[in-house]
């Protein structure tokens, strides 16, 4: 695998359950770094996940991941990715340390590497002092990070997170998020994150997929989905804003859309907000705000499901 290929690429991949069709016909390739994994629930983000790490047959297509056949060379792939799954799959009895060191062995680490390195894991995500309790004993926000140690503790290449801010509080929330992007962006690990929430795709990853009805409907990178129209600006106007539309008209400037006193006026083509300043001044009328239309990473999602449905 060169340093410019894909982490993984699909082509054609259908999954389905008994009848029912949950990835259907997909095609992708897509490169490293830190990936969101977008859609509403029944969407396919966990079926796309388990289908990648060998977990469920293709029904159809094909695909590799870091290199490696989808169906083949299992247990080579899963030396070099981790999973850190939705739901606590927790074998009873075991304190964090022989959770973390068990996921460790699994994997085919020798003992002492393992034991070594699940200290290295927990230390990393908050557990040192809890390491030698009962999982059953921690709160949500200690098993989230118990489950990123497991899926941690064989330095894998890739890592899969799905729905790691499950259940947390504000507090769990951010600690958690910062976990992710030390491990994206300062670990330089691979990592692909399925959420529902945007905020928190918005702010670790790089790239999105969005899934909706077990197909792909959009890939690229949060930037241009999320981004400021530099020739766009949200006005906000206090006075006679029926006059100020009128002078906006005159000078050649669109008003695209109006809610209450607030609207948003297409501006010449280098952005130039000057008109909008010189119609204030004729309209008699005056700019409360004047900031660059955003589209939010919500926004843009909204978009594209609602013309993918």
């Amino acid at each position: 695998m060169t340093a410019d290929a894909p982490i993984f690429e699909l082509h054609g991949l259908t999954v389905r359950y008994g009848t029912r069709t949950a990835l259907d016909d997909v095609s992708v390739a897509v490169p490293g770094g830190a990936i969101g994994l977008l859609g509403p629930n029944g969407a396919g983000k966990s079926t796309l996940i388990k289908a990648l790490l060998g977990l469920l047959p293709a029904a159809a297509g094909s695909g590799q991941v870091l290199g490696h056949p989808l169906g083949g060379e299992a247990p080579q792939l899963r030396r070099r990715v981790g999973y850190m799954p939705e739901r606590d799959a927790f074998f009873p009895g075991l304190t964090g340390f022989q959770a973390t060191w068990y996921a460790g062995r699994l994997c085919g680490m020798p003992d002492a590497d393992a034991r070594r390195r699940a200290h290295e894991v927990l230390l990393f995500a908050g557990l040192e002092e809890a390491r030698y309790r009962d999982v059953a004993t921690y709160s949500t926000g200690m098993k989230q990070r118990v489950k990123l140690a497991q899926a941690l503790v064989h330095d894998p290449d890739l890592l899969f997170l799905d729905e790691p801010t499950n259940g947390l509080d504000p507090k769990g929330r951010l600690e958690m998020l910062d976990l992710v992007r030390t491990i994206a962006h300062d670990k330089g690990l691979h990592v692909v994150l399925s959420s529902h929430l945007l905020r928190d795709v918005e702010d670790t990853c790089d790239r999105v997929i969005v899934v909706q009805g077990g197909k792909i409907v959009r890939h690229e990178e949060i930037k241009t989905l999320a981004h400021s129209h530099g020739d766009a600006a949200s006005v906000r106007v206090a006075g006679d804003i029926e006059a100020f539309r009128a002078a906006c008209a005159a000078r050649g400037l669109a008003v695209l859309e109006q809610k209450d006193r607030e609207m948003q006026v297409k501006l010449p083509g280098d952005g130039e907000t000057r008109p909008l300043f010189e119609a204030a001044v004729a309209a008699g009328v005056v700019l409360r705000s004047v900031r660059p239309v955003r589209v939010t990473l919500e926004d843009a999602l909204m978009d594209v499901l609602g013309r993918a449905v």
